[in-house]
C-alpha cells in the first residue's frame, strides 16, 4: 500500500497521550508516529486520517490547518464497548496544487474501501467530498451521498470548484455515478430558490433543519441508503462551537449532530464519512471537543450495526403488500430489529440504474401513510430517477 502521501501523528499530540489512563481512547488505537512509523492496518476496521486542504474554501485567507487539538480531545474521551479496531493515519498535506490533494485523498480511500476500511476524514474545506466521492469510481455502479450541511453546495459547474459548489461538478462530470445525494438541515435563506428549484428537478431529497430537529429519528432511513456521508461544521448552530467557527444563531446542536453521527454509523451501507470546514484553532475550545464527540458518536454507531437487511430467508422479515389506486406498494419490516423498506418496481425496458438496488429504506410512518392513500415522497423521488 503507498500510503507514502501521509505525514505522522505530531509528537506533541502523541506526548499529551502518553499522560492518559490506560482506559483512553488514545491508548486504544494504532497511530501512525514518527517514531514507529504507519501501523500494520490488519483487523482494522476504521481508520482516522486528517486533510489538511483549504484552498478551494471560498473564504480563503492563507490560514495552514493543524488538527492536534483535535487529536488531543478524541484520544482523551473513553472508548465503549466496541469491538472495532481502530488506527489513526495522521494528516495527508496540502500538496504542491489542490488537485495534488485530491489525487493523494482519492488514491488511499481507494485503498482503505478496497480493504473494507471505514475512513473518518476530517477537513479541510468541504470540496474534498468530491475526491471521496471518485475513490468510488471502481468501486460501487451507483453512490449515493448524504450532505449533512446548511446550504446545498450547487455552485455554478461552469466554474473553478469551490467548497460551495462540488455537488455541482459532482452531477455533471463523466463517470455519471451519483444516483441520490440528500441535503440534511438545510436552512431556505442560504439557498437560491434556483438552487432549491433545481434539488427538486433532479428528485434529490432535502430536509430543512427545523424539520428534521422536530424528527431526528427521520435521518436514519435517509442515513442507511447512503455509501457516503459529509458533514459540514456550518451546520451547527454558533452557540455550540468556539470563536472561530461561529456562523449562524441557526444550526443542530452539539447532541443533535451527534445524534446524527451515530445514524451515519449505523447505517451497513456507509463506508466513509467526512467532518468538514475546520477552523484551527489552538485553544481546546468548544470545536475540537464537539468534532471528538462526533467521531466518538460515528465509531459507536458502527459497532452497533446489524444485518438486517438479507431478504433472501422469509423467516428474517415481513412482507406487507398496501394498494394505492393503480400502485401497488410492498413493504417488508425487519423482524430482528423492526426497520423498514420498501420496495422501488424494476422497470426492464429502461436503461435501470438500481438493478441492485431495489429496496429503499423508510420508517414506519411511511408504511402507515400508504395505508391512509399517501404515497411516500421518497419512494416517488427513487421511482422517478429509476425512470429515467
Amino acid at each position: 500500500m503507498n500510503f507514502s502521501f501521509l505525514s505522522p501523528v505530531s509528537d506533541d499530540v502523541l506526548a499529551h497521550n502518553e499522560l492518559l489512563s490506560e482506559q483512553a481512547l488514545g491508548k486504544k488505537i494504532k497511530i501512525h508516529s514518527a517514531q514507529n512509523g504507519i501501523p500494520d492496518l490488519d483487523g482494522v476496521e476504521l481508520v482516522i486520517i486528517g486533510v489538511k486542504e483549504n484552498r478551494n474554501d471560498v473564504n480563503y485567507m492563507g490560514e495552514e490547518l493543524n488538527f492536534g487539538t483535535i487529536r488531543t480531545a478524541l484520544y482523551s474521551l473513553f472508548p465503549g464497548n466496541w469491538h472495532t479496531n481502530i488506527a489513526d493515519l495522521g494528516d495527508i498535506p496540502s500538496g504542491a496544487t489542490v488537485e495534488d490533494s485530491y489525487y493523494a485523498v482519492k488514491t488511499i480511500i481507494s485503498v482503505l474501501l478496497e480493504k473494507k476500511i471505514i475512513p473518518i476524514i476530517i477537513g479541510g474545506s468541504q470540496d474534498l467530498t468530491y475526491p471521496n466521492y471518485r475513490a468510488y469510481d471502481t468501486m460501487a455502479p451507483m453512490v449515493n451521498i448524504v450532505n449533512v450541511d446548511s446550504n446545498f453546495d450547487l455552485g455554478d459547474a461552469s466554474v473553478e470548484m469551490k467548497n460551495n459548489s462540488f455537488l455541482g461538478k459532482i452531477i455533471l462530470e463523466k463517470p455519471y455515478n451519483l444516483f441520490n445525494y440528500s441535503a440534511i438541515g438545510y436552512q431556505t435563506y442560504f439557498n437560491s430558490q434556483e438552487e432549491i428549484d433545481l434539488m427538486e428537478k433532479l428528485y434529490f431529497e432535502a430536509y430543512r433543519l427545523g424539520e428534521v430537529t422536530s424528527h431526528i429519528n427521520m435521518v436514519e432511513p435517509v442515513m442507511r441508503d447512503a455509501h457516503i456521508v459529509t458533514m459540514d461544521l456550518k451546520s451547527i448552530r454558533a452557540a455550540e462551537v468556539g470563536a472561530k467557527q461561529k456562523f449562524s444563531p441557526n444550526g443542530f446542536s452539539g447532541k443533535e449532530i451527534c445524534a446524527i453521527s451515530r445514524y451515519a454509523g449505523i447505517s451497513n451501507k456507509v463506508s466513509s464519512f467526512g467532518i468538514y470546514e475546520f477552523k484551527s484553532t489552538t485553544e481546546l475550545d468548544a470545536t475540537p471537543m464537539l468534532i471528538s464527540q462526533i467521531i466518538w458518536y460515528f465509531i459507536e454507531g458502527v459497532n452497533c450495526r446489524i444485518n438486517d437487511d438479507d431478504f433472501t430467508d422469509e423467516k428474517s422479515y415481513q412482507k406487507f403488500n398496501v394498494l394505492i389506486e393503480d400502485d401497488e406498494l410492498i413493504f417488508y419490516k425487519s423482524i430482528k430489529t423492526g426497520r423498514w423498506w420498501i420496495e422501488i418496481p424494476f422497470l426492464p425496458d429502461v436503461n435501470n440504474k438500481l438493478k441492485k438496488h431495489t429496496l429503499l429504506p423508510c420508517m414506519h410512518e411511511d408504511y402507515v401513510e400508504a395505508s391512509q392513500g399517501k404515497i411516500p415522497e421518497r419512494w416517488y423521488k427513487a421511482y422517478k430517477k429509476n425512470s429515467f
